[in-house]
């Protein structure tokens, strides 16, 4: 709805100073106590919002915010576009009370309303208001007028999903011990309380609370000791050459060693990666970037032989034994490609001629490869979660050749990046091993285990019973009630799930684990010196930011019921009190000086009580559109509130599908979130 006062011109953009003063003003005199304010920037905008306030010397730009409650969102269209944080902290899909409201309404708007422009841009001012009032006015009206059917369809929508998501939430809930749940429960409660405080004073329930530190961060904290030696005056004289410091040049080393990762996909002698279709263009690029990458890494080894002169010597070695063997086979010392050039970093020196690098530069690479193997870990970890969700929607939504080869390439794609992050965390874990070594520390292996093939799984489904692979029962089973409801609760279930997939072979469900209760992987677990295997508190966060996300997604959708049917109430009280204003207008005195006047004052009791009127017949044809809602709502909160582990099997007439593996990467009930998958942006 387009409030009174709420609609101005911008002068230069959206600034504070125009964007204040049309929600101050539309705010002015009302008697709402719990507001969301819904704005695209609102994470910046708010922040001085109430200083800007006191500074407006207007009593209607002022309003009472001590006795009212704020909550700042971002629309859910606009917040992937802006950084972690704000995702977190201005989602609607994390907030409470707000159910499933998008916050685009502010938005929505303008699509119908850039039309206007051509006319409005020759119109005077005066002409311009008018038009734009009668516009705003026409689309209040018909939003009113089409509530009846908005609603209806909204409520058809979450009565399923309230017993769907809430039975994803009881099973997930299940799956962890109840000193867990209970720890994590509260945790949720506490950060849900400070909600109106910002900064909110307790943990993010949503967000990791890890102490790990990625690459970037060890960096960071390298870079601050070094700038804090030098400024001391401390620092060694082996540790700089020319402009470069060592940790730089290690640092340096792994980007390297990731692009030749990279590139080795892309640029196989025969460039065979390249489809026998691909053009001059692209397989020019392919080239240039190898050879890019082989300047940059002659670049680096130049200053690599100051640091560490022994390089030199391993090299030779290299050279050496390339030419025994050309010379053995009769030909020409062959060339080097750019992804066989070894980097020689001081894991590899270490592991090659034990010794040879000093404790200080064997933990520079140490703590560095730590990070790596972290990021690398929760790149898995995180891309494991995507891939779940991809195989719940592919066997879910995706009919026909086109839609699954569609769905099937872009889990290929996905598949590759999981590859590619373990190479790179065998990488690291490889050389920790060495560097470990040397410096006599093997605390690292208790949270940074090897990673083999069978490890890169992701959530057991055992674990959480998915109902969307559960079959339903046919119309008239016992699941079923007698409410009468346009589309039964059962038929919209099974409209979602649209029938289980055929289930693999026996020989993929043994490759999967399929084979008895598949064990969590290790990949899923946190664990530290402090935290073995075994401990109450061993649960990785990504799986207590799951549960948290899953229970926050069930209660959006039991808010959203519970807000629809307060919202249908209140708009029926709305037009039978609209009804007797009407007629109270109708009935108001009047004296008429002459026969003119008369006629006035009758034409506006007509008009009066045809609008009375016409607000009865709208309460009426609403009340008969929503009449068997209350019933449905109340069958849809009877059978989600029923919901328990023991009985999730027979819910809503579904039964155990043993046509459906048990394996680890079989769909769980986990629907797309803001922490693993790229939601729709501008």
């Amino acid at each position: 709805m387009k409030r009174p006062l709420s609609v101005g011109d911008l002068q230069l953009g959206e600034r504070y100073i125009n964007m204040d003063f049309m929600f101050l003003r539309s705010l002015t005199g009302t008697e709402l106590i719990s507001l969301f304010v819904s704005y695209d920037i609102a994470c910046q905008w708010h922040v001085n919002l109430w200083d800007r306030m006191s500074r407006y010397d207007h009593q209607l730009l002022s309003i009472d915010k001590d006795n009212k409650y704020f909550v700042f969102l971002v629309p859910k269209f606009h917040l992937p576009a802006h950084i972690e944080e704000c995702n977190i902290r201005f989602s609607f899909n994390l907030t409470r009370s707000v159910g499933m409201t998008d916050g685009e309404a502010p938005e929505r708007v303008w699509a119908a309303t850039n039309p206007l422009a051509g006319s409005t841009m020759n119109m005077g001012p005066g002409s311009r208001r008018d038009a734009l009032d009668d516009f705003f006015n026409d689309q209040n009206h018909k939003k009113i007028i089409n509530l009846g059917r908005s609603f209806l369809d909204k409520v058809k929508e979450a009565a399923p999903l309230v017993i769907e998501t809430k039975q994803a939430y009881v099973d997930l809930e299940t799956s962890f011990a109840p000193e867990t749940v209970a720890k994590w429960t509260q945790m949720v409660t506490l950060w849900e309380s400070g909600a109106t405080t910002q900064p909110n004073p307790h943990p993010n329930p949503f967000e990791s609370q890890s102490n790990d530190t990625f690459l970037a961060g060890v960096r960071h904290q390298l870079a601050e000791e070094v700038a804090a030696r030098e400024a001391a005056g401390t620092e060694s004289i082996g540790s700089v050459r020319e402009d470069m410091h060592v940790t730089e040049l290690i640092a340096g080393g792994l980007q390297l060693e990731e692009q030749q990762s990279v590139i080795c996909e892309f640029y196989p002698p025969d460039m065979l990666a390249l489809k026998s279709h691909a053009t001059d263009r692209q397989r020019t690029l392919v080239v240039e970037r190898a050879s890019k990458l082989r300047r940059k890494i002659l670049a680096w080894t130049d200053i690599q032989a100051q640091f560490f002169p022994v390089v030199d010597c391993l090299r030779q070695e290299e050279d050496d034994a390339r030419a025994d063997i050309a010379a053995g086979q009769s030909q020409a010392i062959p060339g080097i490609g750019v992804t066989q050039i070894n980097l020689w970093l001081p894991s590899a020196i270490q592991r090659r001629i034990r010794g040879s690098c000093s404790q200080e530069i064997i933990t520079y690479e140490f703590r560095l490869r730590v990070g790596q193997a972290n990021e690398a870990l929760n790149t898995i970890r995180r891309l494991l979660l995507i891939r779940t969700h991809l195989y719940n929607q592919k066997d879910r939504y995706s009919r026909g050749v086109k839609a699954n080869t569609r769905s099937n390439t872009k889990i290929a794609g996905l598949e590759e990046r999981v590859r590619r992050a373990a190479a790179m965390y065998h990488a690291a874990w490889d050389a920790l091993n060495v560097l470990g070594d040397s410096l006599g520390n093997s605390d690292w292996q208790t949270s940074l285990k090897e990673l083999k093939a069978d490890d890169l799984r992701g959530i057991p489904r055992a674990q959480f019973g998915d109902p969307a692979r559960q079959r339903t029962g046919p119309s008239g089973t016992s699941g079923r009630s007698s409410v009468e409801a346009e589309v039964s609760l059962d038929r919209q279930a099974s409209q979602r799930s649209a029938g289980p997939a055929p289930g693999p072979s026996q020989t993929k469900r043994r490759r999967m684990g399929a084979v008895g209760a598949p064990k969590l992987s290790w990949i899923w677990v946190q664990q530290t010196v402090s935290r073995k295997e075994g401990d109450p508190e061993h649960t990785d966060e990504a799986l207590r930011i799951e549960w948290a996300r899953t229970r926050a997604r069930a209660l959006r959708w039991s808010e959203e019921l519970d807000l629809l049917e307060e919202e249908m109430r209140r708009v029926q009280q709305f037009l039978l009190w609209r009804a007797d204003w009407w007629e109270m207008r109708a009935e108001i005195d009047g004296v008429a000086a002459d026969s003119d006047a008369l006629e006035e004052l009758e034409g506006k009791a007509a008009y009066a009580r045809q609008q009375a009127q016409f607000q009865r017949d709208l309460c009426g044809s609403f009340a008969r559109m929503w009449g068997h809602l209350p019933a449905y709502i109340l069958e849809a909160r009877n059978r989600a509130a029923s919901l328990t582990s023991e009985d999730l099997e027979s819910e809503a007439g579904a039964v155990r599908d043993d046509n459906v593996e048990n394996g680890a990467d079989t769909p769980v009930p986990l629907g797309p979130t803001g922490a693993i998958l790229t939601l729709e942006n501008e």
